[in-house]
């Protein structure tokens, strides 16, 4: 099957206000990834970036939270993997990428959701597959779990997410940046368990341009702003509150056995919790196991998927 680019699908969505203002424009953004088209849509007038790749049953990628992420970035490796058998859908989250640098102060990360909520309802994909990446995939198991945000989820896969997430000296040295190619050079160290690949571009320099673009350093640290007036709840180091035994559809759990950002066990307590949840354990691997171990994980997720 190739990987030509699909038809302009979302343009023909009539029931949301909605028009394509920018398409195969942004190169820079796909650098990467050759074979995606890159889009920009308006969504409630929020300019919204995704690539797109492939035919078949519908995929949504969900990206990773840290300075300088973006869909791109977060799935280089796999886009074009998955993109063989399936229709690929990778947008950017509110504030990353080439989405709009915004930040809601009275709730961020259910701006977030009710965002990529909207996206999803004007993309018209019916049941899809979600692959999410640490943040992506702890709010999309978050939704899967909830009642709050209706997502045509039929099937997930969470690579590095859920669960009890701790400050601990890896994670706190992710939050402070400092918009400097050695700054960016330390957080994605913690990321990852092969030092070697601190010196691909794709992780390191690509990120921190990202990083500085203008708003998108505000849009991530926004997220830690708090009024003295609300209580100081943090997003890591707190109880989880995810209701994990209420998803109902077939989930796959990756996580690395190097992680340094979580606790060893975290998974298989993931796993022990979601009644329709297998586990993947990748030795050697840290934080990203797309980056790491790319052709083992489009393997695995193009059997899991093969299997639905």
């Amino acid at each position: 099957m190739t990987l030509s680019p699909t038809p302009d699908r979302a343009s023909e969505t009539h029931h949301l206000t909605v028009h394509h203002i920018v398409a195969d424009r942004l190169r820079l953004l796909t650098r990467y990834v050759p074979s995606a088209y890159s889009r920009t849509i308006l969504i409630d007038g929020i300019r919204t970036h995704y690539l797109e790749c492939g035919d078949g049953p519908p995929v949504v990628l969900l990206h990773d939270g840290s300075y300088g992420s973006s869909a791109e970035l977060s799935w280089y490796p796999t886009i074009e993997a998955l993109g063989r058998s399936h229709r690929v859908i990778a947008p950017d989250w509110l504030g990353f990428g080439g989405t709009d640098k915004l930040h809601d102060f009275g709730g961020g990360r259910s701006r977030r959701l009710w965002h990529m909520t909207r996206f999803l309802e004007v993309m018209d994909l019916g049941t899809a597959s979600f692959c999410g990446v640490s943040m992506g995939a702890t709010l999309l198991l978050g939704v899967a779990a909830g009642d709050e945000f209706d997502w045509p989820i039929g099937a997930i896969v969470s690579i590095s997410g859920g669960g009890f997430i701790p400050l601990n000296d890896a994670r706190a040295s992710t939050l402070d940046y400092d918009c400097t190619l050695e700054g960016m050079r330390k957080i994605v160290s913690n990321f990852v368990y092969d030092q070697t690949l601190l010196d691909d571009e794709r992780l390191v320099r690509a990120r921190y341009e990202s990083a500085i673009q203008p708003g998108a350093w505000e849009a991530v640290a926004a997220a830690r702003f708090k009024s003295p007036l609300v209580p100081q709840r943090s997003e890591f180091g707190e109880r989880d509150s995810i209701s994990y035994e209420r998803i109902d559809v077939p989930t796959l759990i990756v996580a690395g056995a190097e992680d340094r950002l979580r606790n060893p066990g975290y998974a298989d307590e993931l796993v022990s919790r979601i009644p329709t949840a297998e586990l993947l354990m990748f030795a050697d691997c840290g934080h990203l196991p797309q980056i790491e171990h790319p052709d083992r994980l489009n393997h695995a997720v193009t059997d899991f998927l093969g299997r639905l």
